[in-house]
């Protein structure tokens, strides 16, 4: 005989409270009252025989039986919203709603996209062009391309593109009196700066990029900083300066003669991007298929010398 469960509410409540440590986020989650997460979760408690939540101070602290099942009873919602998913797209056109950087949408996904859809497996793509990372179940993401090191704990990953940063600036900025022959040359331009850093590795900046080219005599941190990679493109597109650029984000318009590299010197980041996916999607023909044509595209970049830097 099945071992009798609490009611779905109440199990749900919980489960949102211990995922996100505060009953008013988890009432905003689930679009009730904080006081009726609270019923809910004391419902559970009373039903189970045990304390699942107590309160330090300001805080909400998991018990032992609480954390020994929350982990477990997330992964679970997680599969009923997959499965409800299904459910509902089972009679409608397949449909892969991938999570992507904006800047990488724009600067590398979107100028291939017609040969993902020349493909006899192909389906319809929703981009969904987010800086964060998706929650893969509350947000309906099938897939996601990632930046960071590559440890993405509960996810099937696969390695795309590996970043490597140098100096371009538009053509224009070339015809001026102050040409760029050498990297000391740089203390005569604006330099632009993409003001970003990350938590997970290394993302040089331009006094890395300097030291690797031994230029010496150049403002490391003087000229425009931005905190957005597109906007500071567009200023690099307009002539107002040189740009410390990663390969994804110019790579295109190099080869476009929008923009051009004076320098061979690279620096290397610790940072890549990844395609993920939940282990339990990952046979999903869809998703294979958009995830092989991904793969492919990325190696034809390293092989070209061009996007994905040397690995």
């Amino acid at each position: 005989m099945a071992e009798r469960m609490p009611m779905l509410p109440a199990l749900r409540a919980f489960e949102a409270v211990a995922r996100l440590g505060s009953v008013r986020a988890a009432a905003a989650e689930l679009h009730v009252t904080p006081a009726a997460v609270s019923q809910q979760v004391k419902a559970l408690e009373a039903d189970l025989g045990l304390q699942l939540i107590r309160r330090r101070g300001n805080a909400l602290e998991l018990t032992a039986p609480a954390q020994a099942g929350s982990e477990t009873l997330s992964a679970g919602f997680r599969l009923m919203a997959e499965a409800v998913r299904r459910i509902r797209d089972h009679q409608a056109r397949p449909q892969i709603r991938l999570s992507i950087d904006p800047t990488l949408a724009a600067s590398w996904l979107i100028a291939r996209l017609p040969r993902y859809r020349a493909l006899s497996g192909s389906v319809d793509l929703l981009l969904d062009a987010n800086r964060a990372y998706a929650d893969f179940g509350r947000d309906r993401i099938d897939a996601a391309i990632r930046f960071g090191i590559g440890r993405f704990p509960g996810l099937d990953v696969h390695f795309l593109l590996a970043e490597e940063l140098f100096p371009v600036c538009s053509p224009k900025l070339l015809q001026g009196s102050h040409t760029l022959k050498r990297p000391a040359d740089l203390r005569h331009h604006t330099l632009l700066h993409n003001d970003w850093s990350s938590r997970q590795g290394k993302w040089p900046n331009w006094q890395d990029w300097l030291d690797a080219a031994g230029a010496t005599g150049v403002d490391s941190k003087g000229g425009l900083h931005f905190n957005d990679g597109l906007v500071v493109l567009e200023a690099a597109l307009d002539g107002q300066g040189v740009y410390l650029a990663n390969t994804t984000a110019v790579q295109d318009l190099i080869a476009a003669g929008k923009l051009v590299a004076p320098f061979p010197v690279r620096v290397r980041s610790d940072l890549g991007y990844y395609f993920v996916c939940p282990e339990h999607a990952a046979g999903r023909r869809e998703i294979a298929t958009l995830r092989d044509w991904l793969l492919g595209e990325a190696a034809a970049d390293r092989a070209a010398g061009q996007g994905a830097g040397r690995v």
